[in-house]
């Protein structure tokens, strides 16, 4: 394989990666973002440990959504991350005509 078709094979993934995410993110309520992954999810929970400056952070995904095109699953039913870095988390916001029919009840 070249390097040309192996860009171009990296390049695919990512853009149905992306497609894929376009389409779930409505399924979604929360957005994580740690040092190494992104996840979409419908519960989060940070529980802070350790002390004395040796602070980390363990987080509880509940029912979630991986960024990850080397991932043959992404859709998780629970995810537990440990970091010593920043995590972010932020609420979605979504219009009720925004969601897919099967969520919105209609």
């Amino acid at each position: 394989m070249t390097p040309e078709e192996l860009d171009s094979y990296e390049n695919e993934l990512e853009l149905s990666l992306y497609r894929e995410y376009r389409d779930v993110v409505r399924m979604f309520r929360w957005v994580v973002e740690t040092e190494r992954r992104f996840y979409l999810c419908n519960s989060v929970e940070v529980t802070p440990k350790g002390g004395d400056g040796d602070a980390w952070f363990e987080i509880h995904l509940g029912d979630a959504w991986v960024w990850d095109m080397y991932r043959p699953a992404r859709f998780l039913k629970d995810v537990r991350v440990l970091t010593f870095r920043d995590v972010n988390i932020e609420e979605l916001s979504h219009q009720d005509n925004e969601l897919p029919p099967f969520i919105a009840g209609t």
